[in-house]
C-alpha cells in the first residue's frame, strides 16, 4: 500500500500545472486488448474528496477487472499539480485530482503545454465542503452566518493556496460581498497551519481533510464553506488518451473498480474501514480527524448537510462546475487555461456512461451526509 515517507502538505500550486514541460514521448504502448497490463496511478489521500482512489488502492478492487497478471502502482501526489505534470511527462497513466488541475490537465495537449493528451473521464466527488472552506484565527468574533464571517475578512490578513480550488472559492466569495482584505497571500497549507499558530493570519481558505486537523487539533474556527454561497467544488479522475485509444478494455475495468469504491464510500456502515485506509495511507493524520473529513461534522447545525455526492459522470451540475472553474482559470496571470471553456474531447465520460448503464445505476450514485463527531466510535 502506498505512503510517503515524510510528512508535509507543501507542494507546488496549481499553477505549476500549467507550466512549461519538456515536449511528450512517444506514444505509450498499453499492449492489445484482453492482455495484462501495468498502470501506475496518481492519487491524492490527502485531498477527501478524491479518496476512491484510497479505497481502490486499500480494497484492490482493480484487480476484479482487470486482465489476469495486470498490476497498479499507486503513488501519492500532495497536490493534483504534481500528478498532472506526471502524467504530461507520462510517468503515470490514470490520476485523481481536483477540479483546477484535471481541468489544466486537459489543455497539456498543447505543443506549448507539454503534447500530452490527457482527457477527464469520470467525477469522482463533488461537494461544496470539501476545498471551499474558510478558517478563522480563534480569537474572531462569533458569527451568525458564514457570509457575516467573509465580510469581517475585510481590511484583515487572510491567504490561501492560490491557483487552487480553495483560491477560486475565496476569490468568489470575496467578490460576491464586495469583501477587501487587507493581504491576500499565497500560501500552502502548511504554511497557513503555521501562520495561525503564530497568529500571523486572521483567516484563510484550506481543504479536507486539512481543514479538519486545524479545527480538532484547536488552531483555527471553521466559519463558512460553499454551503454559504451556493459554490462546489470537485475532484475528477484523468487518463491518458494513449491509453483510452488502445486500451477500451483497461479504461472499462478501471472504471468499474472506481463505481466499486464510491460505493463502498458513500455506506456509512464502511466509514471506519475508509478512515483506517486513508489513516495508513497518510501520515501523522490522526483517525479521527480523517473520519469527520469526510463523515462527521463538530457543528451541530451542519448535521445531517452533504459533505461529498457521487455522480460518477459528468452530469448537468458537474458540467457547470467545469465551465465555470475554467473560466476562473482563465483568468490566472501566470500561464492561464488555454481558453474560457475545456477543448472539445477534454471530458469523456461515455465509458462511464456505459458502466453506469451496465450496472443499472443512475447518477448520483450515492451521497455522504455529515454526522455529529461524537458518533465516530475509535
Amino acid at each position: 500500500m502506498a505512503r510517503i515517507s515524510a510528512m508535509t502538505f507543501a507542494a507546488a500550486s496549481l499553477l505549476a500545472a500549467t507550466a512549461l514541460t519538456p515536449p511528450a514521448k512517444a506514444e505509450v504502448n498499453f499492449g492489445k486488448q484482453g492482455e495484462k497490463v501495468d498502470l501506475v496511478v496518481g492519487y491524492q489521500p490527502y485531498y477527501t474528496a478524491s479518496w476512491s482512489g484510497v479505497v481502490n488502492n486499500g480494497k484492490s478492487f482493480w484487480k476484479k477487472y482487470l486482465p489476469e497478471g495486470s498490476t497498479a502502482s499507486f503513488q501519492i501526489g500532495l497536490q493534483g499539480a504534481v500528478i498532472v505534470n506526471a502524467m504530461t511527462g507520462e510517468k503515470q497513466h490514470i490520476g485523481y485530482a481536483g477540479d483546477m488541475p484535471s481541468i489544466a490537465a486537459t489543455f497539456r495537449n498543447l505543443k506549448d503545454r507539454g503534447g500530452t493528451d490527457i482527457r477527464i473521464v469520470a467525477s469522482v466527488g463533488l461537494s461544496q465542503q470539501q476545498c471551499n472552506i474558510f478558517m478563522v484565527k480563534n480569537d474572531a468574533p462569533a458569527f451568525n452566518t458564514g457570509q457575516e464571517a467573509v465580510k469581517w475578512m475585510a481590511g484583515k490578513q487572510t491567504s490561501a493556496p492560490q491557483g487552487a480550488c480553495s483560491d477560486r472559492f475565496a476569490r468568489e466569495a470575496f467578490d460576491s460581498l464586495g469583501v477587501k482584505p487587507a493581504s491576500y497571500l499565497n500560501q500552502n497549507v502548511e504554511v497557513i497551519t503555521t501562520n495561525f499558530r503564530a497568529g500571523k493570519l486572521d483567516a484563510a481558505t484550506v481543504w479536507e481533510p486539512t481543514a479538519s486537523k486545524i479545527e480538532m487539533t484547536g488552531i483555527a474556527r471553521r466559519v463558512a464553506t460553499g454551503r454559504d454561497f451556493d459554490q462546489y467544488d470537485g475532484a475528477f479522475l484523468l487518463m491518458l488518451n494513449d491509453l483510452i485509444k488502445q486500451r477500451p478494455d483497461i479504461v472499462k475495468g478501471w472504471l468499474q473498480s472506481e463505481l466499486d469504491s464510491e460505493l463502498f464510500m458513500s455506506d456509512m456502515k464502511n466509514a471506519d474501514e475508509v478512515a483506517r485506509m486513508a489513516e495508513a495511507q497518510t501520515e501523522r493524520m490522526d483517525r479521527k480527524i480523517l473520519w469527520s473529513a469526510l463523515y462527521g461534522t463538530m457543528n451541530d447545525k451542519d448535521v445531517g448537510s452533504t459533505k461529498l455526492e457521487f455522480d460518477f459522470v459528468v452530469t448537468e451540475r458537474v458540467q457547470k462546475l467545469l465551465d465555470g472553474a475554467t473560466k476562473f482559470l482563465n483568468t490566472m496571470p501566470a500561464k492561464p487555461a488555454a481558453d474560457s471553456k475545456i477543448r472539445e474531447g477534454g471530458v469523456d465520460d461515455s465509458i462511464a456512461k456505459q458502466v453506469l448503464a451496465e450496472r443499472g445505476l443512475s447518477s448520483p450514485i450515492g451521497v455522504i451526509k455529515a454526522q455529529s463527531a461524537t458518533d465516530f466510535k475509535n
